[in-house]
């Protein structure tokens, strides 16, 4: 039996699934394809690879939902495939659970740097559960409570949440941020920090509960209890 690592690609694309197909099969991998969403899933549960490369325009089930669909059940590494640039579709990608995303068209050398270091990224320790106050973090269940209160994250909602657990009281600077959670370019002149800051605090700040992830104006943003953040500027 095999033990190289198992790629699944979906992609309507005869040209590019193709393409793909023969790239990676080079370089030493596992592959299969499928060519719409409902296959794709089909052929997961099946072929249970351990990386997908997903098109997001697809025939019937859009890549979008495929990605959900899959997300319900496994943590697979997730890499999107998309024609799409704007920030907006980049962030629903990320949004339904991907990891990772590629614009095409790119270069098989960007591809195969990508897929390397999500396939790096395989849990090497043993679960725990991070605190600050009356704030948890499961690295197990990649869930966290506060309070009373037990609230889902998706992929990069979990690791931006978690850096700040990691460096509780620590001001962490932007580009800390983007190379930590993104790993890759994403526009250091987007918003996408502070599109997930957002999403974070209304998954945290429930009810009349304290704000915990402040804003260092013009520097970052750092995890305190309010009393202790008297040189924070909103």
């Amino acid at each position: 039996m095999s033990t190289d690592p198992k790629i699944m690609v979906v992609e309507d694309e005869e040209r590019i699934r193709s393409f793909l197909l023969k790239g990676l099969s080079y370089d030493g991998y596992d592959v299969q394809v499928a060519e719409d969403g409902k296959s794709a899933l089909h052929l997961f549960e099946e072929y249970r690879p351990d990386l997908i490369l997903l098109d997001v325009m697809l025939p019937g089930m859009d890549g979008l939902d495929v990605c959900r669909r899959i997300r319900e059940t496994s943590n697979i590494p997730i890499l999107m495939l998309t024609a799409k640039e704007a920030i907006e579709d980049r962030v629903a990608g990320l949004d339904a659970g991907a990891d990772d995303y590629l614009i095409k068209p790119f270069a098989l050398n960007e591809l195969q740097a990508r897929i390397r270091a999500l396939l790096r990224r395989a849990p090497t320790t043993p679960p725990q559960i991070f605190k600050f106050g009356n704030l948890e973090l499961d690295t197990g269940t990649r869930r966290g409570r506060r309070g009373d209160f037990t609230f889902d994250l998706t992929i990069k909602e979990y690791e931006l949440l978690e850096l700040f657990m990691r460096n509780p009281r620590n001001v962490l600077k932007r580009d800390q941020i983007y190379d930590k959670v993104w790993g890759y370019d994403f526009g250091r002149d987007s918003n996408i920090i502070e599109v997930y800051v957002r999403y974070l605090r209304q998954k945290t700040e429930q009810g009349d509960m304290s704000r915990l992830i402040h804003t260092i104006r013009g520097v970052g943003y750092v995890m305190r209890e309010e009393e202790d953040a008297a040189e924070i500027i909103e």
